[in-house]
């Protein structure tokens, strides 16, 4: 009895223990914290790796370092978490911070001077432990919009030694949410021809009913064989109104548990495996993203645990039973799903035969599909599973099945443009097309003589496309010959209408300046804090080359004291 006193003690004990050190890391911003995205909530392709922090729909909020530490990463790039910066601490963790509009005086200028050193805007730098070392509550930067961000936040991230996020809250980064998740949709997988919901033997949305409490039901189905279930829900704070991901996802059968998703951590080479939990197919034809509760091949999500037969169940003939899922988010709010079950094998059903494409693709092998001048090769383990794919070439357009298949690799596309001038040759490229009017999405293309490729991770339609169209530089906030003592900063204006902008070089009397590309206006900015100019009289000087090699130069002459 003293022993199962003691064993009790200390299993509750470790229980109420969290591995993650408390009132180590402060908040980032010295606002109230109210979230955008929270920590691996669904997103394109990926799972969410941090906390999206609303910054009052501005820019320049002072940003702290979570703890002392030193400044271990900088990387400053047009895309992704555009300036970001990251922070060794002593326990071993990393925090990261993005879509910054600018670093703190010291870092900033430690950054300016690699990038003047390498002219060019992106950058990525690794200082030593003793270069740029941080104390508590240093103001490290300044919130911004950079990089892909779609709305001005910080982007906060804690990651382990292992490079792997957490999410921070797990630390004691504080949000405010009585809130019970919401759940908006349940879709039912029959597993296959075996087996059935209400007599359909394909995927099927079931009859959401939400009750006062706060849970929900279905109607009773009809059911037999191997069956999984899917959800679509999203959890919300008490001070925004943003739909957010949940924390925890559990599934039990008459009261046994067979899934459960716990979106505590994860890897960064994992998260691509988001489009084996998501029901793909639906995410692109409806943009609602499916939780599937059941595992198939390919899914090696680290969250997942205590699965059961593979998070399927079996409904037996003349049997009642329920399922159930939990929803939970982080601060223990939680929502539950009541699913009522009766054993009934199917009526009599004429099913159509579905008609397939004759190219089979087999996921465990290497695949090459050729026709005409197009040749597309896809890895070995491209895919999850077997399947037909419609392949087809017409007029140096390659039809390669809809996008509604996942992929856990890139795949290649090659042109064989050896019967085009050379004029030509020199202006095509590979493109996506996408919506109604087919419009060209330039895809990174790569010539090697008569040889055009790609490499892409979606299928869909593809076409080699020609692009003679130089891009266009327009000034914005300043004239050819005027004086600009007053102005702080250079701006303008560029575009191109098909392949897109590559690069981009300025310089100002002949010396390389560093301007800020804006892909989102379409801008680039040069600071004259930068303290390049010496001379009144300046020659101003811009060259954009866009993705096939066109090219424009804009040039202009100012003045300033």
């Amino acid at each position: 009895m003293k022993y199962l006193f003691v064993l009790i003690f200390i299993s509750q004990f470790s229980f109420g223990q969290s591995p993650y050190p408390q009132d180590y890391f402060r908040s980032p911003l010295d606002v109230t914290l109210i979230l955008s995205g929270s920590f691996a909530e669904l997103r394109s392709n990926h799972f969410h790796s941090g906390l999206d922090i609303k910054t009052q729909q501005r820019t320049g909020l002072k940003i702290y370092a979570a703890a002392e530490g030193y400044v271990s990463r900088i990387k400053v790039s047009h895309f992704g978490y555009g300036k970001a910066l990251y922070i060794t601490h002593p326990n071993g963790y990393v925090s990261v911070y993005a879509h910054l509009s600018k670093f703190s005086p010291r870092i900033e200028k430690f950054i300016k001077d690699c990038q003047y050193e390498k002219e060019s805007y992106e950058v990525e730098e690794f200082p030593s432990s003793n270069e740029l070392p941080i104390s508590s509550d240093e103001i490290v930067a300044f919130s911004g919009n950079s990089g892909s961000s779609g709305g001005p936040h910080l982007h906060f991230e804690i990651r382990d030694n292992e490079e792997r996020p957490i999410n921070p809250m797990l630390f004691g980064i504080d949000i405010k949410d009585t809130k019970r998740p919401f759940l908006s949709g349940v879709y039912v997988y029959p597993k296959d021809r075996n087996s059935h919901v209400n007599d359909i033997k394909k995927r099927s949305e079931l009859r959401l009913i939400p009750n006062k409490n706060g849970d929900y039901n279905t109607e009773p189905i009809e059911a037999l064989g191997d069956i999984g279930f899917g959800i679509v829900s999203y959890d919300q704070q008490d001070l925004a109104n943003n739909k957010n991901g949940l924390s925890n996802i559990q599934a039990f059968y008459n009261g046994n548990k067979n899934f459960e998703m716990d979106f505590k951590r994860f890897s960064f080479n994992e998260s691509k495996h988001i489009n084996r939990f998501i029901d793909f197919e639906v995410y692109k034809e409806k943009r609602t993203r499916v939780q599937k509760l059941f595992v198939q091949s390919g899914n090696t999500l680290s969250m997942l645990k205590d699965i059961n037969s593979d998070g399927y169940i079996k409904v037996e003939d003349s049997t009642s039973s329920v399922y159930k899922v939990r929803l939970r988010d982080f601060k223990g709010n939680e929502s539950w799903l009541s699913i009522p079950i009766k054993g009934k094998p199917a009526k009599e059903i004429l099913v159509a035969p579905e008609i397939k494409p004759n190219t089979y693709i087999y996921a465990d092998q290497v695949n090459e599909l050729e026709k005409d001048n197009v040749s597309v090769y896809f890895p070995k383990d491209s895919f999850y599973e077997d399947f037909y794919i419609d392949f087809n070439v017409r007029n140096d357009t390659l039809k390669l099945h809809r996008d509604v298949v996942a992929l856990t690799k890139s795949f290649t596309i090659n042109y064989d443009i050896s019967n085009f001038s050379e004029d030509d040759k020199s202006k095509f490229f590979i493109a996506k097309l996408y919506g109604y009017y087919q419009r060209p999405s330039y895809i990174n293309t790569k010539r090697i003589g008569n040889k055009l490729s790609a490499r892409t991770k979606s299928l869909g339609t593809f076409a080699l496309t020609r692009d003679t169209i130089n891009p266009i530089i327009t000034p914005v906030n300043f004239q050819k010959g005027k004086w600009l003592s007053k102005l702080d900063h250079l701006k303008v204006k560029i575009d191109d209408e098909l392949s897109g902008i590559s690069n981009y070089r300025a310089t100002i009397n002949g010396k390389w300046i560093l301007m800020e590309y804006d892909y989102k206006k379409d801008t680039l900015t040069y600071n004259f804090d930068d303290n390049i100019i010496t001379d009144t009289e300046n020659n101003l000087k811009i060259i954009v080359t866009d993705n096939v090699g066109n090219s424009t130069t804009f040039e202009s002459t100012f003045f300033r004291k």
